[in-house]
């Protein structure tokens, strides 16, 4: 189950009437979305200035976006156009090619401890992390980091280190990126021995034919409503431009769910968990 203060949170949501406040007019009669996988990375700035990515944002109905960038500039340069919606969370990486050398950059550890000195955020990552890597010394350091200030970790992993992760902090709060591409049985099997990880469902094009939703999806999201959310991943700078359109199809295939637990993924999950950790965090 969902923590109860993020029950509570959410359902104080669900009887709020200010459901569409500064959406654009546009959106006000569509289902606002709350997007969990977004980036603004270095090479996105000059392509998407600020105010435009804002705009964007905006535009495609979205009430909030968990954001994180490479480096944390962007981040804190979208902060600052629009604090109201944007969600700051602190990637490990300062360029695109520390992807895959991160892990074992000691100097990434200084690099955390110094952005989270100076800003507030509500998790590290998204960053990724595979199997016994996990065990290395600067991941354990990151997680511990996590840790002393109660953040999220949105790991794009694999099941193994997704294990490893709450062995380290049992207590965790595991946003899984991607669902870790598994098969929806595997995604239920993992949720189901923990009750403190959730989903992000960027590029997973395969739980939806159109508009219908996969039963096998289905079934998922019906057993665990509360542990689900929508995201795009604009992981290059030509993804800003996909963010309207990903909107749209995926209010396509939350219109095949009921109205509720739509509303869930949608934007009331990513709204409880990672609204309340910044309203905790502020």
């Amino acid at each position: 189950m969902t923590p109860a203060v993020n029950r509570r949170h959410f359902n104080g949501l669900l009887a709020t009437s200010a459901l569409t406040v500064g959406l654009p007019l546009r959106a006000a009669t569509e289902l606002p979305l709350f997007d969990a996988h977004i980036h603004y990375s270095h090479d996105a700035w000059d392509l998407v200035p600020p105010k435009q990515a804002v705009a964007i944002l905006r535009q495609a109905g979205l009430r909030g976006a968990l954001v994180s960038s490479s480096n944390d500039q962007g981040t804190q340069m979208l902060v600052a156009e629009a604090p109201d919606l944007i969600v700051p969370e602190l990637r490990p990486y300062r360029s695109r090619g520390e992807i895959s050398t991160w892990m074992r950059d000691d100097s990434v550890v200084g690099y955390l401890e110094a952005r989270l000195a100076k800003y507030r955020y509500v998790g590290i990552g998204e960053f990724h992390l595979y199997g016994e890597d996990a065990e290395l010394a600067v991941p354990r350091r990151m997680v511990a980091l996590a840790r002393e200030r109660n953040l999220v970790l949105h790991a794009h992993s694999d099941t193994d280190a997704i294990e490893r992760l709450f062995r380290q902090w049992p207590q965790a709060r595991i946003l899984w990126a991607h669902s870790g591409f598994e098969r929806p049985e595997k995604v239920r099997e993992l949720l189901r021995r923990h009750t403190r990880l959730w989903c992000d469902l960027a590029f997973r094009g395969d739980h939806a034919t159109g508009t219908k939703v996969d039963p096998a999806w289905r079934d998922a999201f019906t057993e665990f409503p509360d542990r689900f959310m929508i995201g795009t991943d604009t992981f290059t700078p030509e993804r800003w431009h996909y963010i309207g359109s990903h909107a749209s199809y995926s209010r396509g295939w939350l219109a095949d769910l009921p109205a509720g637990l739509a509303q869930r993924i949608g934007w009331g999950n990513a709204e409880a968990l990672l609204r309340g950790m910044a309203a905790t965090a502020s």
